[in-house]
């Protein structure tokens, strides 16, 4: 349908998303049009594609899906115009000035005369030149939206790259679509479909370099890959350009040549083709590893004196390997402290801290999320930051601390080490000054990082710096079928599951439908009522996959319907598909690094991340913010952020990392097999603190145990340290 009309008022605009509700004076009467329709004033002659909807909340809306306007032409139309405040520095007064000065001409002469703007009574030529770069600005804005929905373009998606862009957005959109891919929302499909409206021809060099990259960027960031062997990222560009490979094989070689990508000939058994800034992050990182590798000295002191007083003030008896680790902290560069549950890492780290305090060497302790960093803190009674944090985050994805301004600390520790991704990794030791240790805490048998690489697995396969392993499970520790079923499966024994007086627990189920029932009753009554457990907070449901009815997406479809049902007060808005309502359990799966949050002390920051679990606290009664509250922070989320939240009364086990529950439940029935391994079983029962679940087939579970199949990724770390050695 189209609606035509003049636009009487702005009722709520947000400025970041571009959403309006606005209230029309049509020929039907007035009517409410909602949608993304940017610096549209009152007064204004507009036109608007769509369809009438009803909202819960404020009932029958237009909802634009395309819009035309034109500024208004008659006095009293151009004074509601003014005098609405779109144009700064121009209200009632001034607007009624301008007009009894130039009448129906008032807009074209603010916009492109200022001179005579000027000789109005109280406007200096300086003012009437902003009133006129305002005036030319809204005129582009419009224009470019209007231009970019020429190309099929949304209004919501056309405003994005206006952001992305600026006043050049229609330009260099009709000259090369494929800059599309560089706004994250996009992706190459996206602008291939745009260009293919605008008759872009198929082998065109910009498609064939967006099609190259976006091949090993969905690999770096979506399978973890840090490179592609040519002939498979020949093979799936071939199959998405649909070009021969002589073309594409050509333009690898022109995308080396021009710096976006990076050939390595020989790693391992293979070759390799980066996207250059994953090849640079890998050269950062090796050149750090290889250049300290050699480097030991003796321990300054005397190690068995201090090791007894560390003992004596702990109130503890250090294990064998638990010494090297102290005694390595202070001799090498880099170490890396690995070990599974019940090994005492915990124990070791508090006296490589200990022993730190006391030798007066400076440390920064840090782990990759919230929730991994609030637990060290918790378990070594110091203050631990996020590594974000620690670097201070700042703008587009920068940090302060870098090359030019690295951290002043003596020795900087990292807790879940092998949740670090490459880039993060390479951000780390490049704002470590050479004099300072880095000390790697983490479990080498869990699962690789949500981002790209598997730095802390290829730093101690490299062989290059002091690597001590905890194997010893401590009597205390023994007593927890948890721990113990942990070793047993990461030695590819069946764990104890049948004895139900112990934390670990198995409940058989003959199919799906049956199995997501017995989840959701184990997660919205069993487990609360027999142990006091909060769902939203003390239990988490994990799953090796999102599909079939055992997946995510199906538990998460039910459980909010059981754990958060709709009583008629509750706010919802729905977001591609998904309905979101207050009190949903939820989690942020991108890293947004310009989301601006407010902290439990009231400051204002920036950056939510990957993996991050809150609770929606409330829902605008328009749908348009969303407020989530997360474990040490408050993020309001407008319109399109959503793309980057989902439901999280389940979630993945590779999203699960770094994090633990009082109680968590696990199902293994139906999915694709190659998913149920053996690490992604050990990592998910790792999770539990008091209580696992483990629901569904026994024959499931033990060919997990069977499936020693690593996570699979293509990268280069390792070997690129051991050419620089």
């Amino acid at each position: 349908m189209i609606l035509v009309g003049v636009v009487d008022s702005i009722v709520f605009r947000n400025h970041e998303t571009g959403y309006t509700v606005l209230e029309v004076e049509t020929k039907q009467g007035k009517q409410t049009v909602v949608g993304i329709l940017p610096v549209i004033g009152e007064g204004e002659q507009i036109e608007v594609e769509g369809d009438f909807t009803n909202h819960a909340t404020y009932g029958r809306q237009f909802a634009a899906e395309s819009f035309r306007s034109s500024l208004p032409a008659d006095e009293t139309s151009i004074f509601r115009y003014l005098s609405s405040g779109i144009i700064k520095g121009v209200r009632a007064v001034t607007a009624k000035n301008f007009i009894n000065a130039f009448g129906p001409d008032t807009l074209d002469v603010l916009e492109n005369d200022p001179e005579k703007a000027a000789t109005v009574k109280g406007m200096s030529l300086d003012r009437a030149i902003k009133i006129s770069e305002q005036m030319k600005s809204l005129t582009g804005v419009k224009s470019i939206l209007m231009g970019l929905a020429g190309f099929g373009i949304t209004p919501s998606d056309a405003f994005g790259i206006y952001r992305q862009f600026g006043v050049h957005a229609y330009e260099l959109v009709r000259l090369n679509p494929f800059r599309l891919c560089d706004i994250p929302s996009f992706g190459f499909e996206k602008a291939d479909r745009i260009a293919s409206k605008m008759n872009y021809p198929s082998n065109d060099r910009n498609r064939l370099c967006a099609g190259v990259l976006y091949v090993l960027k969905h690999n770096l960031y979506n399978n973890g890959h840090t490179f592609q062997p040519r002939e498979k990222l020949i093979a799936a560009a071939q199959s998405l350009l649909e070009v021969s490979q002589d073309e594409i094989d050509i333009i690898i070689d022109r995308l080396e040549e021009e710096k976006e990508v990076a050939i390595e000939p020989k790693i391992g058994n293979t070759n390799g083709v980066y996207w250059f800034p994953a090849y640079r992050a890998e050269q950062i990182i090796s050149e750090r590893v290889s250049l300290v590798s050699k480097f030991e000295k003796e321990y300054p002191g005397d190690f068995e004196k201090d090791i007894l007083k560390a003992e004596k003030s702990l109130g503890i008896e250090f294990a064998q390997n638990q010494k090297n680790a102290v005694k390595n902290s202070l001799c090498y560069r880099i170490m890396v402290l690995t070990g599974g549950p019940g090994t005492g890492k915990t124990t070791t780290l508090n006296g490589i801290i200990y022993n730190f305090e006391q030798k007066g060497i400076s440390f920064a302790l840090a782990a990759p999320t919230g929730r991994a960093a609030k637990r060290m803190t918790e378990l070594t009674g110091k203050e631990a930051k996020t590594i974000h944090r620690l670097l201070e985050y700042g703008e587009n994805g920068t940090f302060a601390k870098n090359r030019e301004n690295t951290l002043q600390y003596d020795a900087v520790i990292i807790d879940e080490s092998s949740m670090v991704d490459l880039f993060l990794f390479s951000a780390l030791v490049q704002a470590t000054g050479i004099s300072t240790r880095l000390i790697l805490v983490g479990d080498a048998n869990q699962l690789p990082p949500v981002g790209p690489g598997c730095v802390f697995k290829d730093i101690i396969s490299s062989g290059a710096v002091s690597v001590v392993e905890l194997n010893e499970i401590f009597r205390q520790s023994r007593e927890s079928m948890i721990v113990t079923n942990a070793h047993e499966i990461i030695n590819g024994r069946m764990p104890e599951c049948r004895d139900t007086k112990h934390d670990f627990f198995f409940i058989p189920s003959a199919t799906p439908e049956d199995l997501a029932m017995k989840v959701s009753d184990l997660y919205t009554a069993r487990l609360p009522r027999a142990y006091g457990f909060d769902p939203m907070t003390d239990i988490q449901i994990i799953c090796p996959t999102k599909k079939t009815l055992c997946g995510t997406a199906s538990l998460n479809a039910m459980l909010k319907e059981l754990a958060n049902p709709q009583n008629g007060d509750k706010n919802e808005v729905s977001f591609h598909g998904t309905v979101f309502r207050e009190g949903d359990k939820v989690m942020q799966t991108r890293n947004n690094y310009e989301i601006v949050y407010e902290s439990d002390f009231g400051a204002e920051d920036q950056g939510v991340f990957n993996g991050d679990i809150g609770r929606i606290e409330q829902i605008a009664p328009d749908g348009e913010a969303v407020t989530v509250r997360f474990d040490d922070k408050k993020v309001t989320y407008y319109s399109q952020d959503l793309e980057d939240v989902e439901l999280a009364y389940a979630i993945t086990v590779h999203k699960s990392q770094g994090s633990e529950w009082d109680a968590v439940i696990l199902p293994v029935m139906d999915g694709y097999d190659p998913l149920f391994t053996r690490n992604l079983l050990y990592t998910a029962v790792t999770r539990a603190k008091k209580i696992i679940v483990i629901v569904g087939s026994y024959e499931r579970l033990k060919k997990m145990v069977d499936n020693q199949t690593s996570d699979k990724r293509y990268c280069g770390l390792k070997y690129m340290i051991l050419k620089m050695l």
